[in-house]
This record gives C-alpha cells, sequence and structure tokens, in this order.
C-alpha cells in the first residue's frame, strides 16, 4: 500500500506537491506482447541500484500467440516481502485489462489508462482517475510506423515523471537492455521514453511521488535478477561445468543461461533430443567426475523419474532442478503450484533417497544451488532443487555475493587409488574414483544395478538391505548437521504457519500483520524438505496448532502435501492444511483469513476454493 510519510505544502498555483511514499504497488495491465515486462523489469532493476527493495509478480498466458497479461512491481524502503494484495497504482492499456484489474486496485489508488482503448467508469469515484492518450502520443512521438510498438518505453516515461525516479539511471538501463541491438531499436525506445517523461502527469494529478530514501543504504552493491537467474548463475560459481535438458516452461531461462555461459569457463550444455537423453547425459558427465545439472518443470520432471532412480541406485552425484508449474500433465504450464513436493522425495521406482531442498526467494535461490551442490559432492547423491513458477520469474533485489568466497573451482579427483578401495565401501559415504584415475588391482564399476561395495552386480538378499540401509543412512547423516529451522514471530502460543518455497515471503507478512492484530502467531519456513531439519517436534510442541499453508490441494484426506508428510512423520494431529490451487501466489489476507476460519475449529482444514 502506498504510506504517505510526509507531504510538501502545496506551493500555490499550478505547482504539483510532493508526495513522500515508503511503499508502492504498480499494477501492469495489457496484452503480452505489449512489452510490460519490459517496464516492470526496468522498474525492478531500478529499485535494486536505489536502496529499495522490490519483488515483482507476472502472469503471462500459456498460449504462443498474446493474450492477456499483467506485471506487478511492489517498491518498498525497507523490507519487502510479498507483491502485495492489492495495488495502488493501476495501468490499463486495454478495456479488458480494465475490467478484469479494476478490482484489484485499492479505494483512493491511482487508475492509469489509455484513452484510445479504455472508457473506464467515471462515476466511479472509489479510484483517481488519470487518462492519457498512450497509444496516440507514443505514434505521435516515433511515427506511423510505431503502431503497438513502444507504448510501453511511453508508459516507462511516463511513469518515471510520475514517481520523481532517477531519469539518468534509467535512460542507462534502457541503453544497456537495447543498446546491443540495432542502433535505431534503441533510438526509437529513448524517443518513446522521452516523449512519456515529458508529458505532465505530475501536473494533471497536481502531485507527484517520491519514495523516501533508505535510512541506511546497504553497504554491498545490490543486484537484481530472477530466481532462474539466481539459480543459474550460483550453479556456475558452485563449479558446475556439464549440463544437459530439454526446453519447458518455465524451466528454460535456466537452460539459456547456462548454455551461454558455461562456455565461458570451459564447459558444455547440451539440449538433448529428450528428458530421458537429457538425465542420462548428465549422470554420465557426473560418472566421469564432474558435477553436472539437468532440469525441467512438469511432464519433463516426470520423464527423468527412471534416471533419477538409476543415479540414487549407483549413488550418483547430481544437480536435479524442478522449476514447478501448475497441475498434472500440461496443466498451466504459466501459473504457479507446489504439488511435486512427494514427486521430488519419493518420485521413481524402489526406494530411492535423493536430497529435496526448496528455496525461499530469489536470493535464496542462489545460495539453495551452492549448497545443493556442495551436498551432491559430499554424499554422492542426487540432489532436488525445489522452485516454482513464482520464483523462476519474480525479481528481487539483494546483496551482491561474495563470489570469491562462494566460487568453487571444478576439478576431478584423480588421485590413485589402492587394491583395497571399494567405491561402494560399506562403512563409509561413497566416492567414486571417475575414469583416468590409477589403480593398483581391479577397476571398480558403476551400475544401476544392485551391488556389491566394488560395485559388481549382485542378487544377495542381504548385501541389497545393506545397501539400501546404506543410501538411506547418508541422508540421516545429512540431516543431523542441519540448523534447526528460525521461529520468527512468536516463539510459543496459539498458532505456527509452517511453509516451504516460495510462500515465505507472504507468511512471514501475514505473522506480522496477525501480531499487530494481537494474535501469538509464529513462522517457520522448512527449506531442507528431504530430509528435515532437526527439532522440528520440539518446534510443534510449543503451539496449539499448526498450519501448513501450501499452494496444491488438500488431497483425498484433507491435507496438502508437506501436512501430509509432517502428519505422517510426527503423527500430531493438530498439524491441518490452508491450501490453494488457482495458479496465483498467496496474499497476505488468504492466509490470514485461513488462520482465522480454523482458529475455532479443532479439525478442520482450509481450502480457499472448496466448492469450485
Amino acid at each position: 500500500m502506498v504510506s504517505s510519510t510526509n507531504e510538501s505544502p502545496v506551493p500555490g498555483g499550478d505547482i504539483p506537491r510532493q508526495e513522500l511514499i515508503n511503499d508502492a504497488v504498480i499494477r501492469l495491465a495489457g496484452n503480452s506482447q505489449d512489452g510490460i515486462q519490459t517496464i516492470g523489469g526496468f522498474l525492478a532493476r531500478l529499485a535494486g541500484r536505489s536502496d529499495q527493495d522490490v519483488i515483482t509478480y507476472m502472469t503471462i498466458p500459456s498460449t504462443i500467440s498474446g493474450g492477456p497479461s499483467i506485471f506487478q512491481v511492489r517498491i518498498g524502503t525497507g523490507e519487502v516481502l510479498s507483491a502485495g494484495d492489492q495495488a495502488d497504482f493501476l495501468v490499463a492499456f486495454y478495456q479488458h485489462s480494465y475490467e478484469a484489474h479494476i478490482g484489484s486496485l485499492r479505494e483512493g489508488g491511482v487508475l492509469i489508462y489509455d484513452t484510445d482503448h479504455v472508457k473506464p467508469n467515471l462515476d466511479d469515484k472509489r479510484f483517481v482517475n488519470f487518462g492519457v492518450a498512450i497509444t496516440g502520443l507514443t505514434i505521435e512521438a516515433m511515427g506511423g510506423a510505431a503502431k503497438d510498438k513502444g507504448k510501453n518505453m511511453f508508459t516507462l516515461g511516463l511513469l518515471a515523471r510520475m514517481f520523481s525516479l532517477q531519469v539518468d539511471k534509467l535512460r542507462a538501463l534502457v541503453t544497456e537492455r537495447f543498446g546491443g541491438k540495432d542502433e535505431g531499436i534503441l533510438r526509437s525506445a529513448l524517443v518513446a521514453f522521452d516523449a512519456g517523461f515529458a508529458y505532465p502527469a505530475d501536473s494533471a494529478l497536481k502531485r507527484y511521488f517520491k519514495f523516501a530514501e533508505a535510512e541506511t543504504p546497504n553497504a554491498r552493491p545490490q543486484v537484481t535478477m530472477d530466481g532462474n537467474q539466481a539459480i543459474a548463475y550460483a550453479l556456475v560459481a558452485a563449479g558446475v561445468r556439464y549440463g544437459a535438458a530439454y526446453p519447458i516452461t518455465p524451466w528454460t531461462s535456466i537452460m539459456e543461461i547456462l548454455r551461454a555461459e558455461l562456455p565461458k569457463y570451459g564447459g558444455i550444455f547440451v539440449q538433448a533430443e529428450d528428458e530421458l537423453a537429457a538425465s542420462s547425459l548428465a549422470i554420465g558427465a557426473a560418472y566421469a567426475g564432474h558435477l553436472a545439472v539437468t532440469g525441467s518443470s512438469g511432464p519433463g520432471i516426470s520423464l527423468k523419474q527412471e534416471m533419477l532412480g538409476w543415479a540414487v541406485m549407483a549413488e550418483i552425484p547430481l544437480i536435479v532442478i524442478n522449476i514447478q508449474r501448475g497441475g498434472p500433465s500440461t496443466g498451466l504450464p504459466t501459473n504457479v503450484e507446489q504439488s511435486d513436493l512427494m514427486q521430488a522425495i519419493y518420485g521413481s521406482h524402489g526406494d530411492a533417497p535423493r536430497v529435496v531442498l526448496a528455496p525461499r526467494n530469489v536470493e535464496d535461490c542462489f545460495h539453495t544451488a551452492l549448497e545443493a551442490c556442495r551436498i551432491a559432492r559430499e554424499y554422492s547423491v542426487p540432489v532436488v532443487i525445489l522452485s516454482d513458477q513464482s520464483l523462476a520469474t519474480r525479481i528481487e533485489a539483494f546483496d551482491e555475493p561474495d563470489l570469491d568466497a562462494v566460487f568453487v573451482p571444478p576439478s576431478l579427483d584423480l588421485r590413485p587409488r589402492s587394491a583395497d578401495f571399494k567405491p561402494y565401501a560399506l562403512d563409509r559415504i561413497t566416492q567414486h574414483a571417475p575414469p583416468g584415475t590409477r589403480f593398483e588391482g581391479t577397476y571398480p564399476t558403476v551400475s544401476g544395478l544392485e551391488h556389491d561395495e566394488a560395485g559388481h552386480p549382485t542378487a544377495n538378499p542381504a548385501m541389497h538391505m545393506k545397501m539400501t540401509a546404506k543410501r538411506r543412512e547418508k541422508l540421516k547423516k545429512l540431516a543431523a548437521t542441519l540448523e534447526r529451522p528460525e521461529i520468527f514471530g512468536e516463539q510459543e502460543g496459539d498458532t505456527l504457519l509452517v511453509g516451504w518455497g516460495s510462500t515465505w515471503g507472504p507468511i512471514r507478512e501475514a505473522v506480522r500483520r496477525g501480531r499487530a492484530e494481537g494474535m501469538k502467531i509464529g513462522q517457520v519456513h522448512i527449506r531442507h524438505i528431504h530430509p528435515l531439519p532437526p527439532e522440528l517436534e520440539r518446534i510443534f510442541s510449543r503451539f496449539r496448532q499448526i498450519f501448513v499453508v501450501e499452494m496444491n490441494d488438500e488431497g483425498l484426506y484433507g491435507f496438502g502435501q508437506l501436512a501430509s508428510l509432517l502428519r505422517a512423520r510426527y503423527a500430531l494431529p493438530n498439524i491441518r492444511s490452508i491450501t490453494k490451487t488457482d495458479g496465483l501466489t498467496f496474499k497476505v489476507r488468504e492466509i490470514l483469513e485461513g488462520v482465522r476460519r480454523l482458529g475455532g475449529d479443532a479439525v478442520s482444514t482450509f481450502s480457499l476454493y472448496p466448492d469450485l
């Protein structure tokens, strides 16, 4: 919401007044080909370079040729945890944009609409209506050939004036974005931007807005990126030099970044003919001694399950990235859901234990990828990074990581092995010797068949039991090294909200609002999904009721996927669910509504759409 902390006195006449704000949610509504993501991206990156916090949110159609789309930017001076429940400013490019999203604008908010396409209800006095002939003025500035092109840059200039943004920095960002293309493209973009900035929006509104400066500027410079970029660059920093995959939304951008970046560091990324081949190629590279990555979304991850089981059996270190999207099959490819958790933990045949990590925000995408690489190497195990569409496309600003501290140079462990070397020794964690290693005695084998300590295939019942236990026990050893999760908010009391993945920010904001309303409420966020971190049971014992907030269905027995897992693990009937499956991220008010609805009930769970 906009929070005005100060208004300078009206100097008189038509001189616009300054309205100082700490927080603003700007929703841009148009079609996917209008470039509204570009506007939002520039605003987000400018915020990151201005010591302000930012979170973006977008929806795009799954069809290839256009369709309604939104891009929402929340900028704040201070911590921003969610994309915001309501918009303070709505930019509507079309009539359908206005009609579909006017309900998201808070009372008193500013509607900015293109008068060439939108006819709002001007009798509705709940909003400040501000019409601008965006399309016509853009064509006038750029020439008749512009048609619908450039109005995103015109709008960016308009917003720059309305919010008194740093124009030099914005122009620099535009130049960075378009400077590598045809010179005419950059020139047209800047012409449209300047035309928008020249429009006297501040005079028409009789005010302009200005974000308050951070009281304590960040000591380190900030970087601004989305979750997929954070994962990709972390993999490079962590020493991954080989990857193989097949494109699918919303995983593809990781693949594209790695395909461009890995060759710069002596690596390679292969677009395979299918998911099975991609997984097999990555496993081959890992067997050769190089930590490798494969990844996908939705049905692509399903196709990888067989080879994931092979990697578990052969104890191959491998990074598998799942950018979750909505529904089974092709489902909702451009929407968010957290419904692959059980698949990530158990998907495959046989007992196939693997590690599963879920980052909580964009910055954590970077650090989770680093940790995943470390665990894969140390425990010789596949590690699944369970991100989602929301994190993949969300832009956030965070302190620039200390790359010198986290960089892991890729290296092959070619130390000579003695005659008694056993890759699958029962008394220690598996460490393979890659091809090229000098051996004394028999060269060990690696196989997807059950094997003995040397890797030789065996059907011995006792050996199968021992090897099954070996693959299970190393995850227990990992669990013993994990830290107990922190409790945010009340350390004990009435309600504990438990979440995982991208719900972290909305849950934390819900806890803050709830405590402000007098609730005894706290939050625990589980980043290590499998194995679980220690002392969760002790934490749970401090609260009367535990609500697991997650974006998946309540299932046949009334509980979401993590809630089902926790109930099975701890046998606590006070663990219940707050779930939703509309393909959209949680709003803070939705979480609090779930808490209120369940507060006086000892058995029910809460689904936002139980009757649909």
